[in-house]
């Protein structure tokens, strides 16, 4: 089930608000949120739920364990908890990658067998969100919680359950135990949720033909196919993903929860640094925060920094699949936050922020050949387009038929809006009441609006995926 669904928007969502809001007590609605948690994940397989529930019961236990004050005893069980999360990841994730490339090393009469399990939905950010509990348990920034309930409402909340963000148990702890909700708060939520819903259904659906006409094609493109499918590739990700965060936000601040923010204009950085910065922080900041600075961080001087960020963002890659696409897209990105500690860093600085912000795009746009191409071959021949190697003729005409006219306009209006939003009224034009009750009617307006034109599109459209549900 996806949050732009009709099953979503018009049956699961209004029961789950009418049930939620309905029922009295904190201890009642966090009830209500994990069986319908539960619903909406058992909605991609029975199966799923099977590996969501061990692993629920397993760190509900572990966590317990690990919250004692043997401190030997205590460093071991974190390290068998990490260990058991991140087998459960591999087996399901890696285990075919894995014996697919053993296999060229080893003699013909030792090949293992390759297999690809099912992958459960959202066991990328479920095991993080697992590993994130032990660890702040470990380092006493939250106490392991008895009550069983609780652990299984924060590791299966179903606004971010199957893509995020990711919330780390430290800082949501205190609002599952205990929380308020009040008509400004939902609306506020609601709202939120309406921005992010139009933001997949009215931008990145609306992209996302062009991206498979170029991706998904057999021919090699040419120069204007490669840059035009790099370019709204760019686009689909950003407001695909970026609204389903924001939907999740949205959804958890109706219901009195705080999530983190996970974008805030990536496009308009001014550094690959910067970057990392604004795009999927909750990843990066997880990242930094229980891989990165236990390495070492940047405290060992200018190699030992390389090394940590090239293994982050190696980890980073194999995060988001089992392909050497999403590898070399980690090196990629790894790569350019090493060299942006060098002179080229100084350097770039000191340059017009018109140079940083094209030197940005260049960088993240090309790290997107990775990320989407179905395989290296395809990669290679989306980069020798991007370079002109294949030529500059005329679009292809399976191309021209979904650049359609609003198509067109939706990437024209969808850039600036990535890289710079939309613009803010400043407090002193807001100062009377007046103009308050004008600003927040228009808002109500455009909102209202949005919403009926989500609920057409999602009525007559097909059935489509958030692209992260995969990871």
């Amino acid at each position: 089930m996806v949050f732009s669904s009709v099953s979503f928007l018009f049956y699961f969502l209004p029961a789950f608000l009418i049930c939620y809001f309905a029922v009295p007590g904190l201890r009642a609605k966090n009830l209500v949120l994990l069986a319908f948690s539960l619903v909406f994940y058992a909605w991609g397989g029975l199966a799923n739920v099977v590996v969501l529930a061990v692993s629920i019961v397993a760190n509900y236990f572990f966590a317990l364990l690990i919250d004692t004050r043997l401190e030997r005893w205590r460093l071991r069980m974190l390290g068998l908890a990490v260990a058991a999360n991140l087998a459960g990841l591999i087996a399901f994730k890696y285990a075919g990658f894995l014996a697919e490339n053993l296999n060229l090393l080893l003699p013909e009469g030792a090949q293992l067998p390759v297999v690809h399990p099912a992958l459960p939905l959202g066991i990328s950010f479920f095991t993080f969100h697992a590993i994130s509990y032990l660890v702040d348990v470990y380092r006493h920034k939250a106490r392991a919680n008895g009550r069983f309930e609780e652990i299984a409402v924060y590791i299966t909340m179903f606004p971010q359950l199957v893509a995020g963000p990711i919330v780390r148990y430290s800082t949501i702890a205190h609002r599952i135990r205990a929380r308020r909700t009040t008509l400004g708060r939902i609306s506020a939520g609601l709202r939120i949720f309406v921005i992010g819903l139009s933001w997949k259904v009215l931008i990145a659906d609306e992209v996302a033909p062009i991206v498979s006409a170029v991706f998904d094609s057999t021919g090699t493109p040419n120069l204007g196919e490669a840059w035009l499918g790099v370019s709204a590739y760019a686009l689909q990700i950003y407001f695909d993903f970026g609204g389903y965060s924001n939907m999740a936000i949205g959804l958890a601040i109706a219901m009195g929860l705080k999530f983190p923010r996970n974008f805030n204009l990536p496009y308009g950085a001014l550094s690959i640094t910067d970057f990392w910065r604004r795009w999927h922080m909750s990843l990066s900041s997880w990242f930094r925060d229980y891989v990165y600075i236990p390495l070492g961080g940047n405290r060992r001087g200018h190699v030992s920094t390389a090394v940590n960020l090239w293994t982050v963002f190696l980890l980073c890659g194999l995060w988001h699949g089992a392909s050497w696409t999403f590898v070399i897209w980690g090196v990629h990105h790894g790569t350019f936050l090493v060299l942006e500690r060098t002179r080229l860093g100084a350097t770039l600085r000191a340059s017009p922020r018109i140079v940083r912000h094209a030197y940005v795009l260049l960088v993240v746009l090309t790290s997107w050949v990775w990320f989407r191409a179905n395989s290296l071959p395809d990669a290679l021949d989306l980069f020798a387009g991007l370079a002109g190697l294949n030529g500059a003729g005329p679009l292809s005409v399976n191309l021209i038929t979904e650049l359609t006219p609003m198509a067109v306009t939706v990437m024209v209006l969808a850039w600036p809006l990535a890289m710079f939003g939309l613009p803010q009224p400043g407090a002193r034009r807001l100062a009377t009441k007046l103009r308050l009750a004008l600003y927040g009617a228009v808002d109500t307006v455009v909102v209202a609006l949005l919403f009926g034109l989500c609920v057409l599109s999602v009525g007559a459209a097909t059935y489509s995926p958030f692209l992260y549900f995969r990871f």
